[in-house]
């Protein structure tokens, strides 16, 4: 028996350029990933899903680096060492302030469309490596900084860095994770956003009020923590097997395969057939891997597809429930300590609801979770709104009742699926570029909220105050309506299907009911099994 098996396993090595080639090998393999579990894709791939969960962890670099600088800035150390006496206390000149908080969010942009051609001319790993190995510099730089200018020329280079890794983290998770883990594995990134921010609010809340410069940072030394953690194990991760055959790498994208958990040569050899006819199908739709060719003809509906969930995440207002709770508690009557309190429970709130989101994503699909989770963000915002239109305290405590929903609702819904889209709609030959496009996009609205909100909230300007819900109220109507008609359903598609489904024009409304030649080879192979 053993020998047999092993002659077979010979046959099969000798005859790896006819079988990496064969579709009905590609397919076939594609067959069986869908019948796997996630409990035996969890047994079967454990070691692919460790690296998913590296790829997680190093996303919260980015969280955290995101949320420290805005933290920093209302520790009265920070703006006593950084800032000059006005009136009787320290105050951050109005200039250093947008730049500080601005400055970061652009360079991120920047560094997220770098990283699609950083990450195809070195790898997915080298990638990764480059940015870990940034963080460290820029991070020190924050650390020794005594001048307005080095700090600042910290934080800018910091959010180029974190930029690199918000783009390439998601794409080599997209490239490695089982098909059966996607939905979940994908939509633990915006756990990792959501837990970023709540260490870096808990280590200002115990350190903030000293009296020396460790007040401000102990906060940038906890990010060496994440930097080390994340140094140890990147240089042993694999590199992206869908990588490696892009460049021609066959061999080491076979040794990448084994080293993600595939037990046989024969078995290695199949997943190699499933990358290569999948690659080679896209690339008789596609010129080249330029970020112009993401707005092809061919690709521009699933470019747009991909980015426009975290567009939605953005005109629906999470920036301004994240940016003003803390204020509008104390509008309540909440003391600082308690508004702090109440700031802890809400980023609570939000990985609740991420963990939630683990268990429906799948079982609801990303359509519907995306589509239903933003009328549901939807009515939130309106009556957030109405509530603030009332201008009472107890109808501002309303207020925070609805922004406290909203964070849950948020993560459970589009602020999970948001990731999970965005990695596996993108074309596989495009994945890293369309993924940077959209987290670029994201940021830059991001960057012109961050200007134009204060104008509209503060009392001698706008003095919209939370009735500026209506404004993201309206985005989600709009939103709503473009999700109906355009977004398709993908849940427990592979990236070979998808190839298909979009190359034959399938509109978004009839994805879940498509067959497609995989679920035909499924629906085989079960009448076979019923016959024998």
């Amino acid at each position: 028996m053993a020998t047999t098996e092993t002659k077979n396993t010979t046959e099969h090595v000798e005859g790896a350029n006819d079988l990496t080639e064969s579709l009905t090998v590609a397919r076939q393999e594609d067959a069986a990933d869908h019948k796997i579990s996630k409990l035996d894709a969890f047994k079967k791939d454990k070691r692919a899903v460790l690296w998913c969960l590296f790829i997680v962890w190093t996303s919260l670099l980015v969280s955290f680096e995101s949320n420290a600088s805005g933290n920093v800035i209302g520790i009265p150390q920070f703006r006593q060492d950084f800032g000059s006496f006005f009136n009787g206390d320290f105050v951050l000149d109005a200039k250093w302030q947008s730049a500080f908080t601005a400055a970061p969010t652009a360079s991120f942009a920047i560094g997220a469309l770098t990283c699609g051609s950083i990450s195809d001319t070195i790898g997915r790993k080298y990638t990764v490596m480059g940015g870990i190995l940034g963080s460290f510099v820029t991070i020190t730089m924050e650390m020794v900084a005594t001048t307005n200018g080095l700090f600042f020329a910290g934080k800018f280079l910091n959010g180029f860095v974190v930029g690199l890794l918000a783009a390439v983290s998601p794409t080599y998770l997209g490239e490695i994770v089982p098909l059966a883990l996607r939905g979940l594995l994908t939509a633990m990134i915006a756990f990792a956003y959501a837990l970023g921010p709540l260490t870096a609010a808990i280590i200002v809340n115990s350190t903030g009020t000293k009296t020396n410069a460790w007040a401000y940072r102990a906060v940038f030394c906890a990010q060496y923590g994440f930097c080390v953690i994340a140094a140890i194990f990147a240089p042993f991760m694999p590199e992206s097997p869908w990588w490696l055959v892009s460049k021609g790498r066959d061999e080491k994208a076979l040794k990448s395969i084994r080293s993600l958990g595939c037990n046989t040569d024969i078995e290695a050899l199949r997943k190699l057939a499933v990358i290569k006819v999948t690659l080679e199908e896209v690339r008789r739709e596609t010129d080249g891997a330029t970020y112009m060719e993401c707005f092809r003809v061919s690709n521009l509906r699933r470019t747009m597809i991909s980015i426009a969930p975290l567009t939605i995440q953005a005109l629906g207002g999470v920036i301004f429930i994240a940016g003003y709770f803390v204020y509008y508690a104390q509008l309540a009557g909440y003391s600082s300590a308690a508004s702090f309190t109440l700031y802890v429970i809400f980023q609570i709130m939000s990985m609740a609801g991420n963990v939630a989101s683990w268990f429906v994503i799948d079982r609801v699909g990303r359509r519907n979770l995306t589509m239903y989770g933003t009328a549901a963000l939807m009515v939130l915002l309106m009556l957030a709104g109405g509530l603030a239109t009332a201008g009472q305290k107890p109808a501002i405590k309303g207020v925070i009742s609805m922004m406290m929903i909203y964070a849950f609702v948020y993560n459970s819904t589009i602020g999970a699926t948001g990731y999970t889209i965005l990695t596996e709609i993108a074309t596989s030959r495009l994945r890293v570029k369309t993924i940077a496009i959209g987290i670029a996009l994201q940021n830059i609205i991001y960057m012109v909220l961050g200007f134009v909100l204060p104008y509209l909230f503060n009392p001698n300007y706008l003095n919209l105050g939370a009735k500026i819900s209506f404004i993201f109220g309206g985005f989600s109507v709009l939103s709503i309506a473009y999700l109906y008609f355009n977004q398709p359903e993908t849940t427990g598609r592979s990236y070979e299907e998808l190839d298909s489904m979009f190359a034959a024009k399938v509109p978004a409304r009839m994805f879940k009911e498509y067959i497609t030649e995989v679920n035909m080879e499924i629906s085989a192979d079960t009448k076979g099994e019923d016959a024998i």
